[in-house]
């Protein structure tokens, strides 16, 4: 196996990233482009190992550089034997699971992705219930969703397995970034919270392994062009203040308009709202999350064009949620957003928004 099981930071030395910023545009093994990926939050709980290399395969063979999955998958209480599991998080006594249903299933996803020179963002804690996410750490240390973000105990912990996952990777060049959460939210706070959150958690990061990149994994809100939701700053995040934090590299926006009320007519403004603010920060912006559940070509596409339009102005690539496939144990979940390889929908989404790319 690659990926040694236990780590040591003084004892690793650490290789150049491949996967930088150039300004607002992302290099990845020495190429200035406009990048674009996929999401699979599925795969990094696969027990198959050939299923993985699969789906990385056609993933590479597709043209997406950038995949985002899943580096956590927190319990209150082990699972049974054969339940992929990451970290038990418990107030006797938290553990992380380097075993083979533990973090040698995440081994077998970043060694697949290096091979086949896909580069991986991994968010470390999940903002919703899924996999554990903040309430696993609120079940054992007490408190609420909103206050995980200054809860010692939970906070020792989350920074206890970033330790884990960052060193155990830490001279991989499949990272492309370090992720803080996926979708992080305080509801009603004040926008300080989640950004002295970011800044400290960011420069922890940051201190173990300065050589990848590192990201926030919002979904964009607080940003300038409207006063009302999504545009707003209910949801705790304030996108321009966030992007000022110096160890963030670039900036994460999400979109979905059904989920939000909006039109799909929404897409466009959102995304150049977003570009405005990235290209002004001197950060690229990554659409990091986007989807329909239906229609997918005809509404997906016309945000794919306005995203690569603004390629020297802010948007440094975008990731579609979801990547679909055919395992051995047949299709990956459908959610109503996924895109499975080979259909029409990829035809109209992956293989000519890659063909667009490079015709750029």
């Amino acid at each position: 196996m690659k990926f040694s099981l236990t780590f040591g930071f003084g004892l690793l030395s650490v290789a150049a990233a491949k996967s930088t910023v150039n300004g607002t545009r992302f290099s990845i093994d020495g190429v200035t482009k406009y990048f674009a990926g996929t999401n699979s939050y599925w795969i990094s709980f696969l027990t198959n190992n050939k299923d993985v290399d699969t789906v990385m395969d056609n993933i590479a063979a597709s043209g997406l550089k950038i995949l985002r999955v899943w580096g956590f998958n927190d319990v209150n209480r082990k699972p049974s034997s054969g339940t992929v599991w990451y970290q038990l998080v418990s107030s006797s006594g938290s553990q992380i699971n380097t075993g083979a249903d533990g973090l040698q299933r995440l081994d077998a996803v970043v060694n697949s992705a290096d091979k086949r020179g896909v580069k991986l963002i991994i968010p470390l804690v999940n903002s919703w219930d899924d996999y554990g996410g903040f309430k696993a750490y609120t079940t054992a240390f007490g408190g609420s969703k909103e206050g995980w973000f200054t809860n010692a105990k939970a906070q020792t912990q989350y920074k206890a397995y970033i330790a884990a996952v960052v060193g155990r990777y830490i001279n991989s060049n499949a990272i492309f970034a370090w992720e803080l959460a996926n979708e992080p939210r305080c509801k009603g706070c004040n926008t300080d919270v989640i950004f002295k959150w970011a800044t400290e958690t960011s420069a922890y990061i940051r201190s173990l392994d300065p050589s990848h990149m590192i990201t926030l994994g919002d979904e964009g809100f607080g940003v300038p062009g409207a006063s009302s939701y999504p545009y707003g700053t209910s949801e705790g995040t304030d996108f321009v203040k966030n992007l000022g934090i110096k160890d963030l590299d670039f900036g994460t926006f999400h979109m979905y308009p059904s989920s939000w009320g909006v039109p799909n007519s929404f897409g466009p403004g959102w995304i150049k709202d977003h570009a405005a603010a990235c290209k002004k920060a001197g950060k690229p912006c990554l659409l990091e999350e986007y989807g329909t559940q239906s229609n997918h070509c005809t509404e997906e596409k016309p945000w794919q064009q306005a995203s690569r339009a603004l390629v020297a102005d802010g948007m440094g690539g975008d990731a579609f949620w979801q990547w679909g496939d055919k395992l051995s144990t047949g299709q990956t979940h459908n959610d109503g957003h996924t895109i499975y390889y080979g259909s029409a929908d990829a035809t109209c989404l992956i293989s000519d928004h890659v063909k667009a790319i490079n015709a750029l």
